[in-house]
């Protein structure tokens, strides 16, 4: 016997079968997809927007090692807006990279550039320091 061939039909034959998609459903459709298309190009332009725009901004400029038990880091941290309060977190860090001492400090007051000197204190001697960063109430993401 020999095999089956299919023979494609035409246009007619499929819109007769199955029928056609209403000229209204279709543009019903193709709004609803650019509605939600516009609004996934809003939400993104305003997460950019958010994201570069930080209400502080904090930088590790350096650090000294006192001595075994004390070490003193150098943070910049410069603020959005005078009103703005922000938290900050420096730890000092061991030869095997535990936390062997920590600092919270309040940063408010100006929207300058400001160098903070911190004192921490450690249970042994400091290899590294780390900014963890500086968070606000609005800012939960330390920078």
């Amino acid at each position: 016997m020999p095999p089956a061939q299919q023979v494609p039909l035409p246009d007619d034959d499929l819109s007769t079968r199955y029928g056609r998609t209403s000229p209204v459903v279709r543009r019903a459709i193709a709004v609803f997809v650019i509605f939600v298309a516009s609004l996934a190009l809003v939400w993104l332009a305003w997460v950019a927007w958010f994201q570069s725009t930080p209400d502080v901004e904090s930088e590790l400029q350096g650090f000294d090692i006192v001595s075994d038990h004390s070490t003193v880091a150098r943070v910049t941290v410069q603020l959005d807006d005078a009103d703005i309060e922000a938290r900050c977190l420096v730890r000092a860090l061991g030869n095997d990279h535990s936390v062997v001492g920590e600092v919270n400090f309040k940063v408010t007051g100006t929207n300058k550039r400001m160098l903070h000197t911190i004192d921490i204190r450690t249970e042994r001697r400091t290899n590294a320091v780390e900014l963890v960063g500086c968070s606000t109430d609005r800012q939960k993401r330390p920078r």
